[in-house]
């Protein structure tokens, strides 16, 4: 084993990729940074990597796990009801002044699974409540963003909980730089033709402009109707200060907005839902009119009823997507109890806030017009995998005609 677990070679790939590929940082544009503390070496090397590219400033915020817990020993009871907003508010500025965004995880998935859930979702609501105003010049996609990934200890210990902490932290880097695709030279260029795949799948998805997608397998039968006017997405997009951007590394889906009012049927989890540092298992719920009218959990059953009683829009979907069983994430065999790697293994669908990018002309729509097509309005957003290799997946046109789009957890086109 050698004295440092994570290859600096392929960290400094990530940062470049993550710098020219996810975010496409602009000339003279500032950067805002978010991280756990544990991320400094990669954190370091995007802040260089942004300053060649050219950027006016780079502000780094980082976490602490041993903060983050010292609340939950210490603080008084209506802490967990406040949020840094003063924060948040300074954030949605620079956004609204054209500042990029990336966040960079990394922490322990797991960190709050021995806290007390309702503390936890106070915590979590009073932060969507703050974040809000930032959140939605994300989720309406005005600026260009990113997230990637830290091997951070912790994590890896949590994945790979027999194995030596340094032999684990090595293994994580080695999934992460694999999915992130950073693991030769040729990142960038790996990047480009990735795209270009993604791309010609939602080319052919928004050719046939389906009305509604009918899934089947087991613990499987939904239909998710979508929204009026909806475009699919995937890879590299356009935001809107034009910048195009890879808001995901990785990522291996393509995405678009439901109908709000039109998902009906039963569907079940195919793999456990990390949220807040609570691990949610066995999900199971039923749609009916758009909304989630029963919902359990072999695990976890508390998070998620807290989860979906967030606000109105919480059990509403605000995201579908299709991913194949053949992703390089879903064929590592790893469960990464992190959305960002889990949701590229499986089809997926998002609980709450719809991304508004996600309409034909998306920029130019008011949040009432986003609404009047069937776009979800949530302080939430949430995705957890429904998909799996026995998945079956029509698009149902306007006239009831259906169209394989997926066979066996694979794409059928």
């Amino acid at each position: 084993m050698t004295a440092d677990p994570v290859d600096p070679a392929a960290l400094d790939r990530l940062a470049e990729v993550a710098v020219r590929t996810g975010l496409n940082l602009q000339e003279g544009q500032d950067l805002i940074l978010t991280a756990p503390v544990e991320a400094l070496p990669l954190v370091r090397r995007v802040a260089a990597a942004a300053y060649r590219a050219g950027a006016g400033l780079v502000t780094p915020i980082l976490s602490d796990p041993e903060v983050a817990l010292a609340r939950y020993a210490h603080a008084r009871d209506e802490s967990f009801d406040n949020a840094a907003g003063w924060l948040y508010d300074g954030m949605a500025e620079a956004f609204g002044n054209d500042t990029a965004r990336m966040a960079i995880v990394g922490e322990d998935p797991m960190l709050m699974a021995e806290q007390d859930p309702a503390k936890v979702s106070r915590a979590g609501k009073a932060n969507s409540i703050a974040y809000k105003p930032a959140l939605e010049k994300i989720a309406t996609f005005q600026i260009n963003w990113t997230i990637a990934a830290y091997p951070g200890r912790q994590w890896a210990i949590r994945m790979f909980p027999d194995m030596d902490p340094d032999a684990a932290q090595a293994k994580l880097a080695e999934a992460i730089f694999a999915a992130s695709r950073v693991t030769d030279e040729n990142a960038v260029a790996n990047w480009e033709a990735h795209n270009a795949r993604l791309r010609k799948r939602t080319d052919w998805l928004n050719d046939h402009r389906f009305r509604a997608l009918k899934y089947s397998g087991p613990g499987l039968d939904l239909t998710v109707g979508l929204a009026d006017g909806h475009e699919w997405m995937g890879g590299a997009s356009r935001a809107g200060n034009g910048v195009v951007c890879n808001p995901n590394i990785p990522t291996e889906e393509v995405f678009t907005t439901p109908h709000a009012a039109m998902t009906e049927g039963r569907v079940r989890a195919t793999k456990p839902l990390s949220h807040q540092g609570s691990l949610i298992e066995g999900i199971e719920v039923e749609f009916r009119k758009g909304r989630i009218v029963e919902a359990r959990a072999t695990k976890g059953e508390a998070v998620l009823r807290e989860l979906i009683d967030t606000d109105e829009g919480a059990r509403r979907l605000g995201e579908v997507a299709l991913v194949p069983h053949s992703s390089p994430i879903s064929q590592s065999g790893l469960l990464f109890y992190n959305t960002l790697f889990d949701e590229n293994a499986a089809c997926h669908i998002a609980l709450g806030q719809c991304y508004s990018k996600c309409f034909v002309d998306g920029d130019t729509l008011t949040p009432v017009e986003v609404e009047e097509r069937g776009g979800n309005s949530s302080m939430i957003h949430v995705d957890w995998m429904i998909g799996g290799p026995e998945t079956d997946i029509d698009g149902i046109a306007e006239d009831g005609t259906a169209t394989p789009v997926f066979r066996k957890g694979e794409w059928a086109i």
